[in-house]
């Protein structure tokens, strides 16, 4: 484990060691955006997509039914169809047929599951020789890699070193320019696929109603390899299956708008069977293929991973695929769905670096078009990974010696604000750590442990609210308890000049994620019922939160870990309908955000979405319309729900390298914006800004939504 460890930190200090790829994966992402935005114009994506959801489930649910119909099918039209139950089984078939066809030669449609079962290897052993035909895959075949993105497996490189390899194969310098480069490489493939015997191509989809298959390309490569060549073998995964032609076209629909932004592919090829070839008969194989497949069908927490699409989005706004690409973060398939299928496919040791990857800002899930909530398969993958290996002997300690016992962790935390004093010299930020700690504070400060938390001073902070409209209970979370009182004082304060009183339930202890996030679920749900007892002592009319990490904790995953328990499901699910966050408590319960308007000097504002805000709680309009109404100018940033690089100990001790490029790219837009305030509504998003704006120098101040609200209701005349 040790030894994969440091090729996994060897991997990572290579791609991050090259800023062209970086800066090349950053520019496809940013383009990216806009042409998918331009695509899904006139569409419903959100109707789309659950469409799809609901129509792969119902392939997952009735597998085996509209499998055999599509055996049934493909047969009666003239196919051979092989039921392939593992990668080597796929490989057998396919290298027997060709030496049974004396093959030398076969031409290669990109095929994602080939690169799987490393089928190339397969037939090279077998005397075949395997030529790759999409531009892609052709140079990263010439190069000796593996592909780093699904739809664009060559998007790593620049066409310099493209020029160069294609030089070596043509034997004469090839100048850098794209268009030349394409025309090389027509050029050099245009014989191969008359010469070839085999032609071997993936599918995109396969129809059980009719028995054919469907192949959506950009590049014409897979018409002509599945045509030319007298045998015609398809390697398709099972789950590629759907009903009928009807649904087929759902995925035609939806697959290049998400994948590359195009209103639909060059090429979308149907094949029915085996057709004429040049006055003989021509074979069509249809190896399925099952290798983990049935697997990952039977599991409750990894199944929905089945309804993917392979459009590869989830890696497109991936920030950290985007700082180090494909070949860090993925095996065989990349990114998000990679993490999840790389398990299941290729063994759970191969996943269990890059399951850790992931930071969870849940972009991916956003984005999916079959509506997958990786970042949750991500997080169930993580507790086995934990389960399997351990979490470490200090994360041990900490969650399930420490956290457990809110009296001892609380304890060793104001310990730590009288420890910190030669540190912080009486500062609110820790600017440098001494010794072996010092790495923590190399690129950011970090916020010093207050003198007394917030438990403590809200106690004595007088509330005066005669008729209160409603009594609400605050769950800090450790952040707002610990590092920043004063953000609990302020949100006392503007829910005060409402007529809303706050109550600080003294049993409340950490959300849990942080232990979730380390794959230990046990002490999470340990976690979710001590923070149930607590929050619902007093039966207030709502639990407000000024971090939607825990907000999502409240909301989602304590309802998750105890759904199956009877003494506390109900419970959950009792504070998950009370809880919401500030912000749209202000919005929605209050209806007061008009309240705020004041004749302040309309400072520059621009704000930062918190990832579990926007893409988890889904409030991202409500914090804006305080920020104006407040009297704000409010600009907009570039990417201004990209992550910040944070994730709790992601950025603290497990990726700290990746966290501070991420952190990177959100302080430049920050000040490209040319706002002297940046605004967030989640400590954590505090932290991690305020820690590189004060390292950096920038003049920009950072705050929390409700601190901004405080300070408007100071000034208002």
């Amino acid at each position: 484990m040790k030894q994969r460890s440091r090729e996994y930190r060897r991997r990572i200090d290579k791609a991050l060691a090259t800023p062209k790829l970086q800066d090349a994966l950053h520019k496809f992402g940013d383009a990216y955006l806009v042409s998918r935005g331009k695509a899904f114009a006139n569409y419903d994506f959100e109707a789309m997509r659950s469409e799809i959801s609901a129509m792969k489930t119902g392939v997952r649910e009735n597998h085996t039914a509209l499998l055999q119909q599509f055996v049934k099918n493909a047969e009666a039209a003239g196919a051979t169809v092989y039921l392939a139950k593992t990668a080597e089984d796929a490989n057998n078939y396919i290298a027997e047929l060709a030496k049974q066809k004396g093959a030398k030669l076969a031409v290669k449609s990109k095929s994602m599951a080939s690169e799987e079962t490393h089928l190339n290897v397969a037939l090279e052993k077998a005397g075949t020789k395997a030529l790759e035909t999409d531009l892609g895959e052709w140079i990263i075949q010439l190069a000796g890699q593996r592909p780093s993105h699904m739809v664009m497996p060559a998007i790593h490189m620049f066409k310099e070193e493209v020029a160069e390899l294609f030089s070596k194969e043509t034997g004469k310098t090839e100048p850098a320019e794209i268009s030349h480069l394409v025309q090389v490489a027509r050029e050099q493939l245009r014989q191969g696929y008359l010469e070839a015997e085999i032609g071997i191509t993936g599918a995109n989809i396969a129809v059980a109603e009719t028995g054919g298959i469907a192949l959506m390309t950009n590049e014409g490569n897979a018409r002509l390899a599945s045509t030319l060549p007298k045998v015609h073998v398809a390697l398709v995964g099972t789950e590629k299956l759907v009903p009928t032609l009807k649904d087929a076209t759902k995925v035609i629909r939806i697959l290049p708008k998400n994948a590359t932004g195009q209103p639909i592919t060059s090429y979308v090829t149907w094949i029915r069977g085996a057709v004429p070839c040049a006055g003989e008969e021509k074979e069509l194989h249809i190896v399925l293929l099952n290798n983990g497949r049935s697997t990952l069908a039977e599991s409750p927490q990894c199944r929905d991973a089945l309804n993917c699409i392979r459009c590869g989005a989830c890696a497109n706004v991936c920030p950290v695929y985007q700082t180090v690409g494909g070949h860090v973060f993925g095996h065989i398939y990349i990114g998000a769905i990679g993490i999840i299928l790389t398990a299941f496919f290729h063994g759970l040791e191969k996943a269990a670096e890059i399951v850790r990857a992931c930071i969870g800002c849940r972009s991916c899930v956003a984005i999916c078009p079959s509506k997958i909530d990786l970042e949750e398969i991500i997080l169930s993958l993580r507790e086995t990974v934990g389960e399997e290996e351990g979490i470490g002997v200090g994360k041990d300690i900490v969650f399930r010696k420490v956290m457990r016992n809110r009296r001892l962790f609380h304890g060793l935390i104001r310990a730590a604000s009288l420890m910190q004093k030669p540190v912080t010299r009486g500062e609110r930020s820790i600017r440098h750590l001494p010794l072996f700690f010092s790495s923590l504070t190399e690129w950011r400060t970090l916020p010093a442990v207050a003198e007394k938390p917030l438990r403590d001073v809200i106690l004595h902070q007088p509330q005066k609210v005669e008729k209160p409209r409603y009594r609400v209970s605050l769950f800090g979370g450790c952040a707002n308890d610990f590092l920043y009182p004063e953000l609990g004082l302020d949100l006392v304060t503007v829910m005060n000049a409402h007529d809303v009183e706050v109550y600080y339930p003294q049993k409340q202890n950490c959300c849990g994620v942080p232990a979730l996030y380390s794959g230990d679920k046990e002490t999470a749900i340990e976690l979710a019922k001590q923070n149930i007892d607590a929050m619902l002592e007093g039966n207030p009319n709502f639990v407000l939160t000024t971090c939607p990490t825990c907000t999502m904790a409240l909301q989602r995953d304590f309802v998750e870990h105890l759904k199956d328990n009877p003494a506390w499901a109900a419970k959950a699910e009792k504070l998950a309908e009370i809880t919401v966050d500030a912000a749209g408590f202000v919005v929605h319960q209050l209806g007061v955000a008009d309240q705020f308007k004041t004749s302040a000097s309309g400072e520059k504002v621009t704000y930062h979405d918190s990832c579990h805000l926007k893409r988890g709680a889904g409030v991202w309009k409500e914090p804006r319309q305080l920020l104006e109404s407040a009297g704000f100018d409010l600009v907009e940033m570039a990417h201004a729900d990209r992550c910040c690089g944070f994730g709790g100990s992601y950025s603290l001790t497990s990726h700290p390298e990746i966290a501070m490029r991420i952190l990177n790219d959100k302080l430049s837009d920050i000040v490209e914006s040319g706002a002297s305030c940046v605004a967030m509504d989640c400590p954590g998003c505090m932290l991690q800004i305020r820690g590189g704006v004060e390292k950096q120098g920038v003049n920009v101040r950072v705050q929390h939504t409700v601190e901004l609200l405080a300070e408007a209701l100071k000034n208002k005349p």
